[in-house]
């Protein structure tokens, strides 16, 4: 099976799975919905079912953490789309969540998102391997979604103005705001199983870089965009430090992600291909940002 191949069966996985978590009576469920079923690459469950593959497990055993990263992540797009924090009015070319449903249910939706999302991590039948593992994994992914991850970076992010902003604390807001939950979902595979402490090391190398990239990619793209839109200023690598120097960092980041897959123990070809998907920086169409 090629990579393309692969990839589009993983994410035909975990669309039937999000369609599926996503049923009931709940009034709240159609702002859930759109939210989540309103398209985005899938890139997190996608790393994740990479790492399973390069760690030697099944996309059966990894699907409940695909799932929940996937719900975790449109949560934070909920409640970063508010006029209390980014202030956008499209997501993925179509309105965001409070502004099709108001912001009250969309506060709700991403509230009930991130429920969901532990709900599920409990879920799913796991060899006795995996499920020994299941409680730590479980305690990743509170410490990538809090304080020390995506929310203390959005903190900083909110809470730094674009001239405040030093190469250091750039990094640092990156690290948690983006890249933790990116940094997750390559780690699921290792996670779930028996690896040494150098194949470990060597994941989360390449998940830290990942993530790094990933935003800056992002900041990439949309400086322009931003810079004609009535937002409030947000730290952006490329606005604060140029276009040139970015894509140098871009590159950096990849490469160095790249190198540490040559010490993980099974096929990371996958990985890979994942990897070097950031590399392609295409101009920001208006009113969309269907990447995330």
């Amino acid at each position: 099976m090629t990579v393309n191949n692969k990839i589009a069966s993983w994410k035909r996985l975990i669309e039937e799975e999000l369609e599926k978590i996503l049923q009931g009576d709940s009034p709240l469920l159609p702002a859930m919905r759109y939210s989540v079923l309103s398209g985005g690459k899938r890139y997190r469950p996608l790393l994740s079912f990479a790492s399973g593959e390069a760690f030697g497990v099944s996309p059966a055993e990894v699907l409940p953490f695909a799932a929940s990263v996937e719900l975790i992540h449109n949560y934070s797009l909920i409640h970063d789309d508010l006029p209390a924090m980014d202030n956008d009015d499209f997501r993925r070319g179509i309105p965001s969540c409070h502004r099709a449903f108001g912001q009250d249910m969309a506060l709700l939706a991403g509230d009930a998102l991130l429920t969901l999302a532990f709900e599920t991590l409990t879920g799913g039948s796991l060899s006795p391997g995996c499920e020994r593992r299941r409680i730590a994994l479980i305690g990743a992914f509170a410490r990538a979604a809090g304080l020390d991850g995506m929310i203390g970076g959005q903190v900083l992010d909110i809470s730094l103005s674009p001239e405040e902003v030093t190469e250091e604390s750039s990094w640092d807001l990156i690290r948690r705001k983006t890249g933790a939950l990116i940094s997750l979902s390559a780690q699921v595979g290792a996670l779930l199983t028996e690896t040494s402490p150098e194949q470990m090391a060597a994941i989360e190398r390449f998940g830290d870089r990942l993530g790094l990239a990933f935003q800056v990619r992002d900041d990439i793209q949309d400086a322009e965009q931003d810079a004609g839109e009535m937002r409030p200023a947000r730290p952006n690598i490329a606005s604060r430090f140029g276009g040139e120097k970015a894509r140098g960092y871009l590159d950096c980041f990849i490469q160095e992600g790249m190198s540490a897959l040559e010490e993980l123990p099974g096929p990371t070809e996958t990985l890979h291909h994942l990897g070097m998907l950031l590399k392609e920086i295409k101009d920001a169409e208006p009113n969309t940002k269907d990447y995330r």
